[in-house]
């Protein structure tokens, strides 16, 4: 929805901030409420633009910046500084950066807690409300709130500072492709730092509701809920189902923190990519009057994930994954889209190239996106962006494992995700951190949602696993054939270090710090393909022979036609291997920067026959050509 205040706000707002002028605020950037699936009727939106200052001698805080009225330079947020949408568009690293506006609650929040939110800020972050201190949180990637009501009073104006601080090539942090050079090489692109998703504010009852889970049960034909509160004070809950405008269920419980509220599901309908069907959800806290004090809009797809043998089910059939690789970079607004409406184009042009889901890889995307996923009916695999961190190292275990976490608690209820993927290619473990930090993530993972399969390490070094993977860009479709049946190098290798990019799957022998053994497969579960592909199609570079700097897999085809069959011969080759081989996922959906292996260009228009495409992407194991 649209936020009601969004439009009075940012310009009575921005008049209040030194040296804004009201009239040049004009529509919120990315003014819709960020968290769809639980939805408050009141908010206020804080994107826009904001006062910023970099901070390079790290000496913020002795100058009291904490206390800041405005800084000289100008940012729109939620667009990071390294973004052009920003319009900063600061191409170095970002270690030390300070935000600051002013805000005011509105008065008709009286008597209510009020809440600031932040969908996601790179990477540590301290907020402070005129000088004072609010909250500290560290992650790059998981939202977070605080309670500020002791802080601000209503109708009166506040300084909002938020510090940030990253330290990208630390080795202690999840840094995902952000490169850790200069400037972007290989596969790894242009950074983001400080805030990135929306910030915004919304009154809540001291009894409210401080999150529900939901947890469908399609056997059963029944929804069982789990919901928290902020404080438990004789309240109750009234939880209503709908199908539409008709009521499906209907139950009133004790507000409490030990309730679990289970409603049956007449006629169920279920949630599927052919039939993405959704119930809606109305949450309503009532206090011993009878009188409203909470009320949360939500909604849920009936589905159900899980493994038999070495396949994979959706609603208690087989079903074979295609899926393309996602990373979710934006020529304007590099990890943050620049509109809803591009989230959403996003999964329509995968699917319009014949995909049936993504692996969403090394970025934790934002919530909207999942909740377009759910609507369009797109299977997704959650990822965090675990590269550049050295998994070897106990603090950095300590806080990714935090951060993955709040990860996993905040979108678990999204029908579309299917699958959990902590990790991707972790090539050099030890014997003794690595082990434990896996097992670890799979433990909390299980204990926070059992709902879904666990992947340890897309393509690396598998732990302990629900589904195993293995990524290769060979390109000749007969060493492919060879490379993943016959040698026995990739369903059979210890799970050491497996160097994909050069087609050698050795194992690694450094760090004998323990006497831990790495398992191999055992073909006793699921085995896709997660990475593969990546064919290089610049048309001007191979068409011409330009030296351009770009960037891809293996020897780039010299003509279209040479680029179609190698990609149907591809496919072909996995999916005849179905018996062994339960899906794959295609490097990759758009170019990003230099890196060319797209199906789209980096700015989302098509390199391709789209129709051609589509057929070979939509082909199955039952309808490939023989």
């Amino acid at each position: 929805m649209k936020n009601k205040y969004a439009t009075i706000a940012i310009v009575a707002l921005t008049a209040l901030m030194s040296g804004f002028p009201a009239s040049a605020a004009g529509e919120v950037p990315r003014g819709e409420y960020p968290r769809p699936q639980f939805e408050r009727a009141d908010w206020l939106c804080l994107n826009g633009e904001w006062t910023c200052e970099f901070d390079y001698s790290h000496s913020g805080l002795e100058r009291g910046w904490q206390q800041s009225q405005g800084f000289d330079k100008r940012i729109v947020v939620p667009f990071c500084p390294e973004s052009s949408l920003s319009g900063l568009q600061h191409n170095d690293f970002v270690e030390d950066f300070w935000y600051q506006r002013f805000i005011e609650i509105p008065a008709e929040w009286q008597g209510r807690r009020v809440h600031l939110n932040f969908g996601a800020v790179y990477y540590e972050a301290e907020v402070y409300i005129d000088g004072q201190f609010a909250i500290r949180h560290i992650g790059g990637s998981s939202s977070f709130s605080t309670d500020i009501t002791r802080l601000v009073k209503p109708g009166q104006r506040h300084s909002l500072v938020v510090h940030v601080e990253s330290d990208l090539r630390s080795m202690e942090q999840a840094a995902g492709k952000q490169s850790l050079l200069y400037g972007s090489y290989g596969c790894n692109y242009t950074r983001t730092t400080g805030i990135w998703q929306s910030v915004w504010l919304e009154p809540v009852a001291a009894e409210g509701l401080k999150q529900v889970q939901f947890l469908p049960d399609v056997d059963h034909k029944q929804l069982v809920i789990r919901p928290q509160f902020f404080a438990e004070g004789g309240c109750v809950l009234t939880v209503t189902l709908r199908d539409g405008q008709k009521v499906v269920a209907r139950q009133q419980v004790n507000a409490s923190n030990a309730t679990t509220v289970v409603l049956p599901v007449k006629g169920m309908k279920t949630w599927s990519p052919g039939h993405p069907f959704l119930y809606d959800v109305e949450l309503t806290v009532t206090n011993r009057e009878g009188q409203q004090v909470d009320q949360v809009k939500s909604y849920i797809g009936m589905r159900k994930v899980h493994i038999e043998g070495n396949r994979i089910y959706l609603n208690n059939e087989p079903f074979y994954q295609r899926l393309v690789l996602d990373q979710g970079f934006y020529p304007d607004g590099i990890w943050t889209a620049p509109s809803d409406e591009a989230l959403r184009r996003d999964i329509e042009l995968s699917m319009q190239a014949g995909f049936n889901g993504a692996r969403l890889h090394q970025k934790v995307f934002e919530e909207r996106f999942h909740y377009w996923a759910d609507r369009l009916g797109y299977l997704t695999w959650g990822e965090a962006p675990s590269w550049g961190m050295d998994c070897n190292r106990v603090e950095t275990a300590r806080n990714f494992i935090a951060e993955w976490g709040e990860i996993v608690t905040r979108d678990r209820n999204h029908p579309s995700i299917i699958t959990w993927t902590p990790l991707n290619e972790e090539w050099t473990p030890d014997r003794r951190e690595y082990p434990r930090l896996v097992e670890n993530l799979y433990a909390m993972t299980k204990q926070i949602d059992p709902t879904r399969p666990f992947h340890d390490s897309s393509g690396g070094v598998h732990v302990k696993t629900d589904i195993w993977t293995v990524h290769t860009y060979e390109q000749d479709p007969v060493r492919l054939h060879a490379q993943i049946l016959n040698d026995g190098r990739m369903m059979d290798t210890p799970r050491g270090v497996i160097d994909n990019h050069r087609g050698n799957f050795g194992f690694n022998g450094a760090a004998l710090n323990s006497a831990y053994t790495f398992p191999i497969y055992s073909h006793d579960m699921p085995y896709l393909i997660d990475e593969f592909g990546g064919i290089k199609w610049n048309p001007n570079q191979q068409l011409e022979g330009s030296q351009t700097e770009s960037w891809g897999y293996g020897e780039p085809p010299r003509s279209l036609d040479e680029f179609y069959t190698r990609l149907e011969q591809q496919v072909d080759v996995l999916l005849s291997l179905s018996a062994q081989v339960w899906g794959y996922c295609y490097t990759q959906l758009t170019d990003v920067e230099q890196e060319q292996n797209g199906i789209y260009y980096y700015d989302r228009s098509p390199k391709f026959d789209m129709k051609r495409i589509h057929d070979i992407f939509t082909r199955t194991p039952e309808n490939r050509i023989k």
